[in-house]
């Protein structure tokens, strides 16, 4: 597909920001469950391409739903508050996670 150089500096795509988001969910799913769950279909599975199509499939689709619920949510909270938010709910999993684990063992 051909995007005109001037309607990528308009703002229709901004490169910086593609290369920000891959480098991030990358380096984010790295050991990840989905990544682990993935892993353990491939060992279990004759078609390796099956399961990267649905893992691929699956992980385009959520971040799809992230990208739509994101938006809306934006334009009725600030995004320093949802970030915000996103950063205490970390902690709290964080913590709980970390609580749990010296609980059990």
């Amino acid at each position: 597909m051909f995007i005109p150089r001037d309607a990528i500096q308009k703002g229709f795509m901004d490169i910086k920001l593609i290369l920000t988001t891959f480098g991030m969910v990358f380096l984010a799913e790295l050991g990840d469950k989905t990544q682990l769950a993935t892993f353990c279909l491939s060992a279990n599975c004759d078609s390796k391409l099956s399961v990267f199509l649905g893992s691929a499939g699956a992980l385009v689709l959520s971040s799809l739903i992230a990208v739509i619920f994101g938006e809306a949510i934006s334009r009725v909270i600030p995004p320093t508050f949802i970030k915000m938010g996103a950063g205490i709910f970390f902690m709290v999993v964080g913590a709980w996670t970390l609580y749990s684990s010296v609980r059990a063992g």
